[in-house]
């Protein structure tokens, strides 16, 4: 799953937009990025990372300290008998210069294999963000479509309250008329109310 298919994603169709999230949420976007260039890195490459983290270290200072104290020590004591690097040591110093000259460029091969993965990790990080922020502008389009049907079903039940309303409303008025009919007959000993035969008359 590539930069172009998730910056695809973001389509008008509804099914097809859910269903491509869905398999954005399935694909695993993280990744190590050591592991993953352990995989294609040459024994060579491996061994300047070897090499250039050994001689970064506290180690590599403190062996060679040591070295080269012992190789000035050695030749100065011996220097009055038979010392195989007199003073001024010319052939530490040439030793020296040659592992100088190999440092070098395993250290810069070392360098670009860090750069490398630095870009990886960046790209990586960029799908990772990307992954994201699609995910959660899907989340607020969701959020937006269920405020808007949470706000359509609050204006139906409204509407059914306020009819309800009316209904009892018309429901209480005939029950009150029915009551007032009754306790009319009662007061006439069974008998219509004037009002109705009144009104039977005219008509």
């Amino acid at each position: 799953m590539d930069k172009n298919y998730i910056t695809d994603i973001l389509i008008d169709d509804n099914d097809e937009r859910e269903q491509r999230i869905h398999e954005l949420l399935r694909a695993r976007k993280s990744l190590n990025v050591n592991t993953e260039m352990h995989k294609v890195s040459t024994l060579g490459e491996r061994m300047s990372d070897r090499l250039a983290k050994f001689a970064g270290s506290w180690h590599f200072l403190i062996f060679f300290g040591i070295v080269v104290l012992t190789w000035g020590v050695v030749n100065t004591t011996w220097i009055l008998t038979k010392p195989f690097d007199p003073y001024p040591y010319v052939f530490l110093n040439l030793i020296l210069a040659c592992i100088a000259s190999l440092q070098a460029p395993i250290i810069m091969m070392s360098q670009n294999r860090e750069s490398q993965k630095d870009r990886i990790r960046a790209e990586n990080d960029y799908l990772i963000n990307l992954k994201s922020e699609i995910i959660l502008e899907d989340m607020h389009m969701k959020v937006d479509e269920l405020l808007g049907d949470q706000k359509r079903l609050k204006k139906q039940l409204n509407d059914i309250m306020i009819s309800m309303n009316g209904t009892n409303q018309i429901y209480d008025e005939k029950v009150s008329d029915l009551r007032s009919d009754k306790d009319g007959k009662a007061n006439t000993g069974g008998e219509e109310p004037r009002i109705y035969n009144r009104d039977n008359r005219t008509h």
